[in-house]
């Protein structure tokens, strides 16, 4: 009942089928959210993509200037000088052949993996555990590199990673509700240029169909498109 009673006070003066500019949609997202804790401000974009197709996939790395709100834990596979250098740049676990072991005895305490190329061979072997948790190192979004250091500060900073899911939806925490709302409109407006300049060459037709906003708690808010680049 309870549940249900907050739910129904969130959506008063909402209209869920109308699109609000980005400056109502962050107010009304921020008004609604108030749970015991900070929640997570999240966008959702709808996206005209088939992700089943690989010329389809849209995928990548970028760091929110005003950060995600979020405490990032942070593992790294390395050995030797670069393995001192991510602990030195405030790595959570740094490990080799030991971590690998840990991580198949089920430990996934943490958020984000990087890893020194010279470590993939043994990283290759946690695919099935890494992967379906978007865990696994990737050259492409900066996790799997030989400077480690900043990799690790860079995941600590406000990076984000994002990835289009089945049915075209892409999904993004994009800072806190505390965050004041011009902070909020600069880390949306930076994801969402991001995404616009990842779109794959094999996209027809509407790239960014919908956009929305939402806190962990509260009910989504549709985003007038034109508005977060005006």
């Amino acid at each position: 009942m309870a549940i249900a009673k907050r739910m129904r006070k969130a959506l008063d003066g909402l209209d869920r089928n109308k699109n609000y500019s980005l400056a109502e949609a962050i107010a009304m997202v921020r008004e609604r959210a108030v749970a015991k804790f900070d929640e997570t401000i999240e966008m959702a974009m709808n996206l005209g993509v088939d992700p089943r197709h690989a010329d389809q996939m849209v995928r990548g790395v970028v760091t929110l200037p005003n950060g995600t709100g979020k405490t990032v834990r942070v593992a790294v596979f390395a050995k030797g000088d670069r393995a001192d250098q991510a602990r030195a740049a405030g790595a959570d676990i740094v490990g080799a052949e030991d971590l690998a072991e840990q991580i198949l005895g089920g430990m996934l305490d943490f958020d984000r993996c990087i890893a020194a190329p010279d470590m993939m061979v043994v990283v290759g072997k946690l695919g099935k555990v890494l992967g379906p948790r978007g865990l696994m190192p990737n050259p492409k979004l900066g996790t799997v590199t030989a400077d480690v250091a900043s990799a690790v500060k860079a995941a600590k900073g406000g990076q984000v990673e994002f990835r289009v899911e089945k049915a075209g939806i892409l999904q993004a925490g994009v800072g806190k509700a505390s965050f004041g709302p011009d902070a909020l409109a600069e880390n949306i407006k930076t994801l969402f240029d991001a995404v616009s300049r990842a779109k794959p060459a094999g996209a027809k037709g509407t790239y960014i169909k919908k956009v929305a906003l939402s806190s962990t708690m509260g009910p989504g808010v549709k985003v007038e498109v034109a508005s977060i680049t005006a």
